[in-house]
């Protein structure tokens, strides 16, 4: 059994089972992976615990939902302010993603818009939140590496 911080080999094979094909059931997973099924309920239940494995939601394509262009802002925000902004840009249903950074601004920001004219709509919503000083936005023109787990979880299986 790993710590508790690590994944060994038989977690790495069960999440990428299940990265693969979310919908199994442990039964199909334990017969898979050649292991009792109280042993993969067991192995996802701590995966749970420890906030590894969040959940079973379906991959959704924003493109084809009719939100084609996603653009990533750096914002400038005051100081102290973060949580308060952050909860401001949680209800802006285009912002997809918020992480505080470190550099030239605080917030990297992930939206998405149905198109130029949408993503201006957007922007303006996002420079006009409380304590938003400054921001400079660039469009994503592709995506050639996706998010993406598979890679880590392989070097675990190792």
């Amino acid at each position: 059994m790993p710590e508790e911080s690590e994944l060994d080999a038989l977690d790495a094979r069960l999440l990428l089972l299940l990265t693969d094909e979310p919908r199994l059931g442990v039964l199909e997973c334990s017969r898979r992976l050649g292991v009792a099924r109280g042993t993969v309920q067991a192995r996802m239940d701590r995966l749970e615990r420890r906030g590894v494995l969040r959940g079973f939601p379906p991959d959704l394509d924003l493109a084809a939902m009719g939100y084609g262009l996603t653009a990533f802002a750096v914002l400038e925000i005051a100081q102290g302010r973060r949580t308060e902004v952050a909860e401001r840009l949680r209800a802006i249903a285009e912002v997809c993603e918020v992480h505080a950074t470190t550099g030239q601004g605080d917030l990297l920001v992930r939206m998405v818009a149905r198109d130029n004219a949408d993503l201006q709509h957007v922007i303006d919503r996002v420079v006009n939140v409380e304590w938003v000083s400054r921001t400079s936005t660039s469009i994503a023109l592709s995506t050639p590496v996706p998010t993406r787990v598979r890679p880590l979880l392989e070097l675990a299986v190792e």
